[in-house]
């Protein structure tokens, strides 16, 4: 089945909850334990086929913003899915309750008990309108941010597009590609510190109607850490500091070296070589192409699933206008396939996206056997493990891609990978920082961001700009207005995905892909911590472990050849 050919059906909310509260009252009265069992398998598929719709409406959306029927349909789920959520509660209840729990325990995930605890403990009725608003930000700030339609070079273009000359060789040309990007959050200020405003009052109200101490509790409630806690993310946090900062001012340092200039201005940093940063060759389909050759090359189980994503249309990657920015997956449950979203622009971000949101797809595909909707996926510390590597373990694949620059690339890559894991946490610090105090104005929101800015990305020199001297920069991640506390499980899984790097690439280790598939095939049926043990990987919180593997990326870097970079 093609994409375009999945019906999508707005369900009537009526007479789903009566169906539901028929087979959920079934399941908590069931005579016997094959009766229950029987119950929950159907209530499964009842909730897989709401997600589906939901799932449908949302991609439909993202694809063309400007679409009047999906924006219609992302409207009523704004609204009505806590209504769905809050119905799919009362099955978390009799789960929790049911007599025949032990017996259910061994046939079902304990991640899905963990998972009803916690969704019971963040809905109730008292603050369905609160998330139904909540929503409603959110699809104000995604529409904002597709509607940029800015001039350069020529012609109109969105923000992916236009970041495309971010890498430009001519400094002029990248200066003035920042200053029209930035220019856009500018024009918009008022309207992105208006719904950045609301989205952190409702989540504070949510978070005191259900008896938190503030949003950051109720926050890292909503993203499951079920195996670790917000002391161990505050120390990682100041690891990244310590640790990861110092070997990212040397990287900045060479950079500065390279491209020749006194000092390395804010314009300057996504350059990483003179004459301009490694380039795919070909277009979108070319290089779809491309990634299909290396997933046959690359294993039997990529190979066949590449095809059937390719075959039945299950991506879309260009960008126009109109389009919502980034990149994601989602599975679709009912026809249990995943769906591909990107905004390719022409540059090697194009790959990184490809194959990091190609790991999540595979992830979930072979996960596929897993029939509660909310386990498909893991949760987001363990999903992005997926997509990360994913980027690493196709590495000896990259000449399809860039040709003789291939060595260029997996050079910026590797570098970019630390050169992330302190703004990740950056992002972390100033939600933390935020929602701990929903009194503060915007301006001390731009002033805190600024603040640790500085610490925790020193070589950021905005001397060149006046607007992001004051603090606006993280107007541009949709993560802060999107799905807060979702930014620092990148951290702890890229510091995974870069064990896997080491395994595959230095030290050709032949149980790496064993490994990766094992942790692939369990989806959510397992914590962030059982899966990094089941991949034989080291916990990002083990400091001497982690300092270990820092020190084998630096010293790869350090000695790469400088003459063939040139």
């Amino acid at each position: 089945m093609l994409f375009s050919e999945i019906s999508y059906q707005r369900p009537d909310l009526t007479q789903y909850e009566k169906h539901f509260q028929q087979i959920n009252l079934a399941f908590a009265e069931a005579s016997d334990y094959s009766t229950a069992k029987e119950a929950l398998e159907k209530l499964n598929h009842l909730r897989g086929t709401m997600a589906k719709n939901m799932k449908l409406a949302y991609i439909r959306h993202s694809i063309d913003t400007k679409d009047d029927f999906y924006r219609e349909e992302n409207d009523f789920w704004d609204h009505h899915s806590p209504l769905v959520d809050q119905i799919h509660n009362h099955f978390y209840k009799s789960l929790l309750s049911s007599p025949y729990r032990k017996q259910l325990e061994k046939d079902f995930p304990a991640t899905l008990f963990l998972f009803a605890e916690d969704q019971l403990r963040l809905l109730n009725d008292s603050v369905i309108e609160l998330k139904q608003q909540e929503n409603e930000a959110i699809s104000q700030y995604t529409q904002l941010i597709a509607s940029a339609e800015l001039a350069f070079d020529g012609k109109i273009r969105n923000l992916s597009e236009l970041s495309a000359f971010f890498t430009d060789p001519d400094r002029e040309i990248r200066k003035e590609a920042q200053e029209v990007y930035e220019g856009f959050f500018v024009e918009h200020e008022r309207e992105f510190d208006e719904i950045f405003d609301r989205l952190v009052q409702l989540r504070h109200q949510q978070a005191q109607k259900l008896g938190f101490k503030n949003y950051v509790e109720y926050g890292d409630r909503l993203m499951n850490r079920w195996s670790y806690d917000r002391k161990q993310l505050q120390g990682f946090r100041r690891f990244i500091i310590e640790k990861v900062v110092p070997i990212n001012q040397k990287l900045y340092e060479r950079q500065k070296d390279r491209l020749g200039v006194d000092t390395l201005l804010h314009f300057d940093l996504p350059l990483v070589y003179p004459n301009g940063n490694p380039r795919p060759k070909g277009d979108g389909d070319t290089l779809v192409q491309r990634a299909q050759m290396m997933y046959h090359e690359l294993s039997e189980e990529t190979g066949d699933f590449f095809d059937l994503l390719s075959q039945q249309k299950f991506m879309d990657l260009a960008s126009r206008p109109g389009k919502q920015s980034g990149g994601y997956c989602e599975f679709i449950d009912e026809v249990a396939m995943p769906f591909i979203f990107a905004n390719f622009n022409g540059t090697s971000d194009d790959v990184d996206v490809l194959t990091h949101e190609t790991g999540h797809a595979f992830q979930s595909y072979l996960s596929r056997w897993i029939k509660e909707p909310e386990l498909v996926f893991p949760t987001s510390d363990t999903a992005e493990i997926h997509s990360m590597s994913m980027e690493f373990l196709t590495w000896p694949w990259m000449n399809n891609f860039f040709g003789n620059a291939s060595e260029k690339y997996k050079f910026a890559h590797l570098s970019s990978a630390l050169q992330f894991l302190p703004y990740g946490a950056l992002v972390d610090h100033f939600q933390e920082e935020v929602y701990l105090h929903p009194e503060w104005t915007a301006v001390e929101r731009k002033n805190c961001w600024r603040e640790l800015e500085r610490n925790y990305c020193p070589e950021r020199n905005y001397q060149a700009s006046e607007a992001l001297e004051r603090g606006i920069y993280w107007y541009r991640q949709g993560h802060i207005f999107e799905v807060p506390f979702y930014y620092i499980d990148y951290t702890l899984a890229q510091v995974c995905a870069l064990q896997f790097w080491q395994r595959k690439i230095v030290l050709n280790d032949p149980t790496t892909w064993q490994d990766y598939l094992e942790i692939c095939r369990i989806g959510g049926s397992k914590t962030f911590l059982e899966t990094v043990e089941l991949g034989h990987l080291a916990s990002p919180f083990d400091t001497q472990k982690m300092i270990t593997l820092l020190t084998a990326v630096d010293e790869y870097l350090a000695a790469t050849s400088e003459t063939m970079l040139r």
